[in-house]
């Protein structure tokens, strides 16, 4: 199994630089790939903050990616929760520490937009202290 980096997965999804890309899509082909929780997050930022994508194309991408036979990642249930979450309009960042969380009786933020957008989202409420 081959561990990739944020800047992997970034060239095989934006193909801004084209060796950069075949050397990615070569990977992505030859090896069993695993995408860590770390890495999503930081590919999701880079894709929104630095290349301006829209959350639809960024959740699509990832989707269809996570979504080859050939891609795992640590835990498929959380790292589902986190994406729906997220299209359904919560921040990515939270949604994955929501999706890491939900063993617990509940979560804790000041975010006021966090809170309004996790309701009954998960089974563990996001409240303020």
């Amino acid at each position: 199994m081959t561990a990739v980096d944020t800047n992997v997965v970034v060239r095989l999804l934006v193909q801004d630089d084209e060796q950069q890309y075949n050397l990615a899509h070569n990977v992505f082909k030859k090896d069993t790939i695993f995408i860590s929780d770390t890495v999503l997050l930081e590919t999701e930022w880079v894709l929104r903050f630095a290349y301006k994508h829209p959350r639809t194309m960024i959740y699509q991408g990832l989707i269809r990616l996570l979504g080859l036979p050939n891609v795992t990642v640590d835990n498929a249930v959380k790292i589902h929760n986190a994406f729906e979450w997220h299209k359904n309009g919560m921040d990515f960042a939270d949604a994955l520490h929501l999706a890491e969380s939900v063993h617990c009786d509940r979560f804790i933020t000041f975010d006021k937009k966090f809170i309004s957008k996790s309701k009954s989202q998960s089974s563990c409420p996001v409240e303020s202290p």
